[in-house]
């Protein structure tokens, strides 16, 4: 069966559950791309299901960041028994992730999509996220608190702007005067190229040291977003962008980098046709 793809996964889309699948397969298995996790696939599935009707609540099972989940779609998560209006997340043990309604019997079909990966670049970027993750692992860069990303996160996963009589400001700005002149509004996450820099891995921030080396390098994109405003996004690590100045681009949800034990997600650039 062929699955649509959006957002750089596999969508197998029904009237009562969404299939989210990673396109890579290692040792005849499914496996997460080199900056995509359970997390990030839910994220996919729900923005999916969002795009064709809402989702009251939704419960999210261990092994997702439910804090991220609803920072970067809106959807309440839930953790009660029973609740029929309430959407489930289920995660599989493949790099699969099951949106379903409540009480909805689920069928998974066979995808016919499957990108084998290096085995060696697998291997290296598993490890580098294992050595990542270490409570010990910090930034020897600028520092950011879990309280300083948990702060911006919900701004800054659902692109909520500011809209004002003149223009449309992202991040929102924290000042009585902006606040009093404005409406929040979440942007689409599509724009444009205007301009792109790829550090190699000695030049990288010290945040992605272990991980850069692998990945050849870092590569940021300077986007202009369709409803205005223009911001820095790095390119996601699973796929190879040939950038070009204007090309189309949509954001999505991704692993940026771990640091004393917890990771940070954020906003990646991908190339859209």
């Amino acid at each position: 069966m062929t699955a649509a793809v959006a957002m750089g996964y596999l969508i197998d889309h029904h009237a009562d559950f969404t299939v989210v699948q990673s396109p890579f397969t290692f040792n005849g298995q499914r496996t997460y791309g080199a900056d995509s996790d359970g997390t990030t696939l839910a994220v996919a599935a729900l923005l999916h299901r969002l795009s064709h009707e809402p989702v009251p609540r939704v419960t999210v099972p261990e092994g997702m960041d439910g804090d991220v989940v609803h920072w970067a779609t809106g959807v309440e998560t839930y953790d009660g028994d029973d609740d029929a209006m309430a959407w489930e997340l289920y995660l599989g043990d493949e790099a699969i992730v099951v949106l379903a309604r409540h009480g909805a019997d689920v069928e998974l079909h066979a995808l016919e999509v499957e990108v084998e990966v290096d085995p060696d670049f697998q291997n290296a970027i598993t490890d580098a996220w294992v050595r990542e993750l270490k409570e010990t692992h910090v930034s020897q860069g600028a520092y950011v608190s879990r309280s300083q990303y948990e702060e911006a996160a919900a701004s800054r996963l659902g692109l909520e702007g500011q809209k004002t009589t003149s223009a449309v400001i992202w991040p929102p700005r924290y000042s009585s005067s902006a606040s009093s002149m404005s409406t929040r509004t979440r942007l689409a996450a599509k724009g444009s190229v205007q301009s792109w820099t790829t550090l190699s891995a000695a030049g990288a921030p010290s945040e992605f040291s272990i991980r850069a080396p692998i990945l050849g390098g870092i590569t940021t994109v300077f986007m202009h977003l369709d409803e205005g405003p223009s911001g820095v996004f790095l390119t996601v690590d699973d796929e190879e962008n040939h950038l070009e100045f204007g090309q189309s681009m949509e954001l999505v949800v991704r692993r940026v980098y771990a640091q004393e034990g917890f990771i940070r997600y954020g906003l990646k650039a991908r190339a859209i046709e």
